[in-house]
């Protein structure tokens, strides 16, 4: 018996042993995450600029379901940094932002967080939580096991960021609470306590203008109305005005891709004029109202882009231009409306939104000079 027992314990033990080398090799099967602490992915774009966070979401209530409220913060999560008691930053360890393994910051362009550069990338976001202030760290690695081997030499950036009260979050989670054309606001939110800090893209419209010229080179730059609208982003932005004079010049050229219409050659008008090429802008201008498709809607939205950019005067000819050639219809009518209210003139320009009022193709736009006309009559101005 005990020889049988002797040979069974040495079959188990080159069973586990033949068993060690094969797990190594092959990854794990799944299972629920440690501490049943959820796995969360968030992201929010600015522009084309995507900000991505992926993190464990603990919750206030411990697995066990013992209530950890008003135990978090100095508690559960030290105030400064700690000793994890495991792993190599020793005394020095922030808390990972989160659980299990690092909590990751992906973005996909360069950004600033609080009026710091920091480049594209992925990084793993680690925090030193305080009563008062909090710092912020993007390590460059974002690949261990929470923050117990954090280094301080791989940090890419450190932020301070000012903690403030919060609804109660049952869940660790990461909002984005503000969002602008050029930034975001991000805030971890845990308990009643939220954490929040910016991260704004620099040069926002540089971006956009970097994605056109990348993608005019592929097939959108086969269409003209592609190339048309490049060129209009970037003279409504006074951007990159020398390359899109060529993209508007792109856009006319009749012998590749490019279409010659009121649409175009305006831009390209602009564009020459942008780019201090008065004579050959004029000359385009005077092509465009001359083209047939030059229809009252167009030269009157045309219009409407002069006096948004302050040349009422300018703006004034085109919707005289138009009533001229299109007598007594609703956009003439609108046109001269607005052409005098922006010279002040606004006896003239209540006669014209009244003759307007008559021809309202819509509900809608009865309505809207309703309002314009009850502002002329107080003298206020219309948008």
């Amino acid at each position: 018996m005990r020889h049988q027992a002797r040979t069974c314990t040495m079959l188990a033990a080159g069973l586990l042993a033949l068993a060690l080398p094969a797990a190594a090799q092959f990854p794990g099967v799944t299972m629920p995450p440690s501490g049943d602490n959820q796995r969360a992915i968030v992201t929010q774009y600015i522009g084309p600029v995507s900000v991505t966070i992926d993190y464990h979401s603990p919750d206030v209530h411990a697995p066990d379901g013992e209530d950890r409220a008003g135990r978090i913060w100095g508690g559960l999560v030290p105030y400064g940094l700690t000793n994890l008691g495991f792993g190599t930053c020793g005394d020095g360890c922030p808390w990972r932002g989160g659980a299990n393994e690092n909590t990751v910051l992906t973005v996909s362009h360069d950004v600033e967080v609080e009026g710091q550069a920091l480049r594209a990338g992925s990084y793993g976001l680690h925090l030193i939580p305080g009563q008062d202030e909090w710092t912020i760290i993007f390590s460059r690695n974002s690949t261990s096991w929470g923050s117990f081997f954090y280094d301080a030499r791989e940090d890419a950036l450190r932020v301070k960021a000012k903690p403030a009260k919060s609804e109660y979050h049952e869940w660790l989670t990461y909002e984005f609470v503000d969002r602008r054309p050029d930034k975001t606001t991000v805030a971890l939110r845990w308990e009643n306590l939220q954490v929040p800090w910016t991260i704004r893209v620099p040069d926002i419209n540089g971006v956009y203008v970097d994605a056109m010229r990348r993608e005019l080179r592929s097939s959108p730059g086969f269409a003209w109305q592609n190339l048309n609208a490049a060129a209009q982003f970037c003279l409504r932005n006074k951007i990159n005005l020398a390359e899109a004079l060529g993209w508007a010049r792109e856009a006319t050229n009749t012998r590749t891709v490019g279409q010659e219409n009121f649409a175009t050659l305006t831009t390209l008008s602009q564009l020459l004029e942008a780019n201090g090429k008065s004579a050959e802008a004029s000359q385009e201008l005077s092509r465009a109202l001359d083209h047939p498709t030059a229809d009252p809607v167009s030269v009157h939205l045309y219009g409407r882009t002069l006096l948004a950019q302050k040349k009422a005067n300018e703006a004034m000819k085109l919707f005289e231009l138009n009533a001229r050639r299109h007598p007594g219809v609703w956009p003439t009518e609108v046109g001269l409306m607005r052409g005098y209210a922006a010279l002040g003139q606004t006896t003239e320009a209540l006669e014209h939104a009244r003759l307007a009022l008559k021809q309202a193709p819509d509900e809608a736009n009865r309505r809207n000079i309703e309002s314009m006309i009850k502002l002329l009559e107080q003298g206020k101005p219309i948008d």
